[in-house]
């Protein structure tokens, strides 16, 4: 079993006929995942990735004659949050935002939405998920990953792909691998996901990789502490050495007012039973000393 996506996942991509959409489409369709729907606007009737998608104008139209279940957004920032709303408003229930860039503001209607309807919004700003062997949705390059019991969680996408690496070249495989996305504002949270992970049996495992700003981290600590008391579970937290006040990277990225640094977040991961790596390559190693042989 896996979370989020599986074999069973029917994929449209909303945006599949442009740069992005088209790249990473392709790349989702030579790993294995059925994607049955392209949504470009005035480009219904025609067809994309050599001819094996078709495209349609509108998400309704795509899962009506699809029915695809979800949906990855690769939509310019300015016309993303609509294309959440239009994607919710088709029945599409797992929704991927790759979208970067969208102001924080213009998402707080979106989440409310998604949580309304009862979907699940991953991103947006993220790199998608892969439940290696079944399917990979977004831009996660499905060459990193093993199969295995692992659960990996990252705000990060590039860290993600680092620790997938250095957990694969180990012999760690993983059951499924999701970038939640480093905005202030996102639809899936650390904690949310690690319920999901609690409830798979396949995953036996946690690796958690989390960064400065906001209290994402402290909030999935102590639901881990509850929770996943026995079962092994590693962290990374990026930006230690970030200076107060200066975004790094993601828009979430940031220390203000003290609040969300890298030492709080340490602190409370490993109160809650983690074992924190001081970079994502000594993830494999610690997860080899909290008692997991995969």
């Amino acid at each position: 079993m896996s979370i989020l996506i599986g074999r069973e996942t029917r994929l449209l991509v909303q945006g599949v006929t442009g740069r992005e959409g088209e790249f990473h489409s392709r790349s989702m369709v030579e790993y294995g995942t059925a994607v049955v729907a392209g949504v470009t606007p005035g480009k219904g009737g025609q067809s994309a990735i050599d001819g094996r998608v078709p495209v349609f104008d509108t998400v309704f139209e795509a899962v009506t004659q699809t029915g695809a279940d979800t949906s990855c957004i690769f939509v310019p920032a300015a016309g993303a949050p609509d294309a959440v709303m239009e994607a919710v408003s088709a029945g599409i229930r797992t929704i991927f935002c790759i979208t970067e860039g969208i102001p924080a503001l213009d998402m707080v209607p979106v989440v409310a939405m998604v949580r309304a309807a009862g979907a699940t919004l991953i991103g947006p700003n993220c790199p998608g998920a892969t439940s290696p062997g079944r399917a990979k949705v977004g831009i996660i390059p499905g060459s990193v990953h093993r199969e295995g019991r692992v659960g990996v969680v990252s705000r990060s996408g590039t860290l993600t792909y680092e620790a997938v690496q250095a957990m694969s070249d180990a012999g760690l495989g993983q059951s499924t691998c999701v970038g939640i996305g480093g905005d202030p504002i996102i639809g899936t949270t650390f904690t949310e996901v690690l319920e999901r992970f609690a409830g798979d049996p396949e995953t036996d495992a946690i690796v958690l990789i989390g960064e400065i700003g906001g209290a994402a981290e402290e909030h999935a600590a102590a639901w881990a502490a509850e929770h996943l008391a026995d079962v092994p579970k590693v962290a990374f937290i990026a930006g230690r050495t970030a200076p107060e006040g200066k975004r790094m990277g993601h828009a979430g990225a940031i220390i203000s007012g003290g609040a969300g640094t890298a030492a709080s977040k340490v602190e409370a991961l490993e109160a809650a039973g983690f074992r924190v790596a001081g970079s994502p390559t000594e993830l494999p190693g610690l997860l080899r000393d909290a008692g997991y042989r995969g």
